[in-house]
């Protein structure tokens, strides 16, 4: 068997899996989105954190900034391969996050940058009117925990 067949054979063995659910824009929705994704990444025996978090902050941000009364958000678990994608929609399309400088003393305007130190990689995705939907992935290993960064770290003048 060849390197691509055999490759080809262990994607093809890998279950895609996925989990979505319409919440209600509300503090109460945003904190049942972290508590069910926990719970469903649980279920599919993989690691807590860094999602946990990442959860938290989308679902905060499209109950705080992308709340339009009577219309739910939604959220979304995919499991592809090694790769953990989260995903938020809101019906507030029109408002597209963007990364901003906190005051040193503000209780907010955080979420983003955490969500951007947590994430392998993070976007937004525009549509169908009048959503928008605020991603993040994140690499899970083969055996369901997350691979240690390769970076070395630089030896401390001290140490």
């Amino acid at each position: 068997m060849n390197r691509e067949t055999a490759e080809a054979d262990a994607q093809a063995a890998t279950p895609m899996r996925n989990f979505s659910l319409l919440l209600s824009p509300t503090p109460r929705g945003a904190r049942l989105a972290r508590l069910l994704a926990t719970e469903q990444l649980r279920s599919w025996e993989l690691p807590l954190q860094p999602a946990e978090h990442i959860v938290a902050e989308l679902a905060s941000n499209a109950v705080t900034h992308g709340r339009v009364p009577g219309r739910d958000f939604r959220l979304t678990l995919y499991v592809v391969g090694d790769t953990l994608r989260i995903e938020v929609t809101d019906t507030r399309g029109d408002r597209l996050p963007y990364v901003q400088e906190a005051a040193p003393d503000g209780e907010s305007g955080r979420g983003l940058l955490l969500v951007g130190a947590l994430a392998d990689r993070w976007g937004v995705a525009h549509g169908p009117a009048p959503r928008k939907t605020v991603w993040a992935e994140v690499t899970i290993g083969p055996t369901g925990s997350r691979p240690v960064p390769s970076r070395s770290l630089a030896a401390r003048p001290d140490a």
